[in-house]
C-alpha cells in the first residue's frame, strides 16, 4: 500500500457516488473559506485605515516640534531655526505660537486653539494647500483660516469676521482690575482696562480639512504676528515645526537635535505625539484578529465532527485495511488528508473571495447603502470618502498558513483515534 492509496480512499470518502462533493464537506470548506476572507478584509481595511491616518497626520503634523524647556518662551529663535536647518536629516524649520482662546460669531461662541505661523515658512514645513476645501491659502493682515468642523459649528462662512479673545493677557487683566478698584481715577484706569480686554476681529479667508475631527474642530490658523499680539510675547514664539527629509526617522532626527543644537529644547516627534492613537490601532488590530480566527476554529471542529462520523461510518472498512496489512501512518494518512483537502480548497477560496472583495470595497460598499440602507464606513464618522485598504503579503500569509495548520490539526485528532482501533474488534459484529 503506497501513499496514493491513503489520499485515493480520502478523496473518495469526500465525494459520496451520487454527487460530486457531499454536503457535509462543502460546509467544511464554506466555513474555512469564509473566515479567511473575513479576515484578510478586516486586516486590509484596518492596516489601510492606519497608513491613510499616518498620511494625514504627517501631511499635517510637522515631523519634529523644538520648544523652550519648562514651556518657556523661545527668544532669539531665527538663529534656532537656522541652526537647526544645518543638522543632518533637517529639511526646514518654521515658527509657530500655539494656544487656546475664546472666539465668538453670531451670538456662538467657542474656546479652540489658535496657532500662528509664517505661512511662508509653514509651507516647507507641511503642505497645507491639500487641506483647504473653501477659501484659499491666505493669511494676510488679520485673516485666519478655520477648522472645518469649527466653522460648521460656529456657522462661519468665506469673508466672515469672528472676534477673538486671548487669555495670554488674564495676569495682566486681573491686576489692571485690583489697580483700577484701588485708584480713584476711574476713568483713566478704564480706559486701560478696555485696552486689555479689547478683543481682535479676523476675517476668515478659508476652511481647511485636515480628516482629524480633533484638529479639525479645536484649530485655527493665524499670521504669527497675530498669535504674538494675543500672547504678549513680542517677537518670542513658542517653538519651531521642524521637516525632516524621512518621516520615519524623525526619532533618530530627533536624538541629533537634543544632541546638536547648542541651547537646551524640548524635542518630541509626530510618533511621540500621536502614540496612543496608533498604539490603539494596532491593538485593535491584533484583537480583530484574534477574534476573527474563532472563525476558522469553528470550522475547524466541523472538519473535526466530520471525520469522527466518517471514522464510526468506516470502522468495518478500517478494520479490513488492517486486517489486510494496512500500517498505522496509511490508516492515519486517510482520514489527514481529508482534513489536507478541506484545508486546501477552503484557504485557496478563501484567499480568492478576500483579495476580490478589498479590490470591490467600495462598490459592495455602495452596493449596501444604496440597496439595504447600510452605511458599512460612514465617512460622516471617519473621515474618508472611500474605504482604505492594503494589502499586505506577509498578513495573508500568516493567515493562510494559520488556517491550514488549524485543519491539519483538526483532521489529525481523529485520524489517529481511527489509525488505534483494533480490527479483531472491528469486524466482531460484521
Amino acid at each position: 500500500m503506497t501513499p496514493s492509496f491513503s489520499l485515493f480512499l480520502a478523496l473518495r470518502y469526500l465525494k459520496p457516488k451520487r454527487t460530486f462533493l457531499s454536503v457535509i464537506t462543502l460546509v467544511s470548506i464554506t466555513g474555512v473559506m469564509l473566515g479567511i476572507t473575513v479576515l484578510i478584509l478586516v486586516i486590509s481595511v484596518m492596516t489601510g485605515f492606519e497608513q491613510e491616518l499616518r498620511r494625514k497626520v504627517i501631511g499635517f503634523d510637522a515631523h519634529v516640534l523644538v520648544c523652550a524647556p519648562g514651556q518657556n518662551i523661545m527668544e532669539n529663535w531665527a538663529s534656532t531655526a537656522s541652526e537647526l536647518e544645518k543638522i543632518d536629516g533637517v529639511s526646514a524649520a518654521a515658527p509657530f505660537v500655539q494656544g487656546p482662546v475664546l472666539i465668538e460669531f453670531s451670538q456662538r461662541r467657542a474656546a479652540p486653539k489658535i496657532r500662528g505661523i509664517d505661512l511662508q515658512k509653514e509651507q516647507k514645513v507641511t503642505d497645507l494647500q491639500q487641506f483647504i476645501i473653501a477659501g484659499k491659502l491666505a493669511l494676510d493682515g488679520n485673516q485666519t483660516i478655520l477648522g472645518s468642523e469649527l466653522a460648521r459649528s460656529l456657522g462661519v462662512r468665506v469673508g466672515d469676521l469672528i472676534t477673538v479673545y486671548s487669555p495670554g493677557n488674564i495676569g495682566e487683566l486681573m491686576g489692571e482690575i485690583e489697580r483700577v478698584e484701588s485708584s480713584k481715577d476711574d476713568a483713566k484706569n478704564l480706559a486701560g482696562l478696555k485696552e486689555l480686554i479689547l478683543p481682535t476681529e479676523l476675517e476668515v479667508s478659508g476652511i481647511f480639512e485636515s480628516g482629524r475631527y480633533l484638529y479639525d474642530s479645536e484649530f485655527l490658523l493665524v499670521p504669527l504676528h497675530i498669535g504674538q499680539e494675543l500672547y504678549a510675547l513680542g517677537n518670542g514664539i513658542h517653538g519651531l515645526s521642524v521637516k525632516t527629509r524621512a518621516p520615519y526617522e524623525a526619532p533618530a532626527i530627533a536624538e541629533s537635535i537634543r544632541r546638536d543644537l547648542s541651547r537646551p529644547a524640548f524635542v518630541t516627534t509626530w510618533i511621540d505625539m500621536n502614540k496612543q492613537l496608533f498604539d490603539a490601532i494596532k491593538m485593535e488590530r491584533q484583537v480583530m484578529f484574534f477574534l476573527l480566527m474563532f472563525i476558522i476554529l469553528v470550522a475547524a471542529f466541523g472538519i473535526m465532527n466530520t471525520l469522527i462520523t466518517v471514522t464510526v461510518q468506516k470502522t468495518r472498512e478500517i478494520g479490513v485495511m488492517k486486517a489486510l496489512g494496512a500500517k498505522v501512518w496509511q490508516i492515519i494518512g486517510v482520514f489527514l488528508f481529508q482534513g489536507i483537502v478541506v484545508g486546501v480548497f477552503g484557504t485557496l477560496t478563501g484567499l480568492l473571495a478576500g483579495i476580490s472583495l478589498v479590490q470591490y470595497r467600495n462598490e459592495v460598499s455602495d452596493w449596501l447603502a444604496s440597496t439595504l440602507n447600510i452605511e458599512v464606513f460612514p465617512a460622516s464618522v471617519y473621515q474618508f470618502s472611500e474605504i482604505p485598504a492594503e494589502i499586505v503579503p506577509s498578513d495573508v500569509a500568516i493567515i493562510c498558513s494559520s488556517a491550514f495548520v488549524i485543519c491539519t490539526i483538526a483532521a489529525l485528532i481523529p485520524a489517529w483515534f481511527a489509525a488505534r482501533l483494533d480490527p479483531v474488534k472491528a469486524l466482531r459484529y460484521d
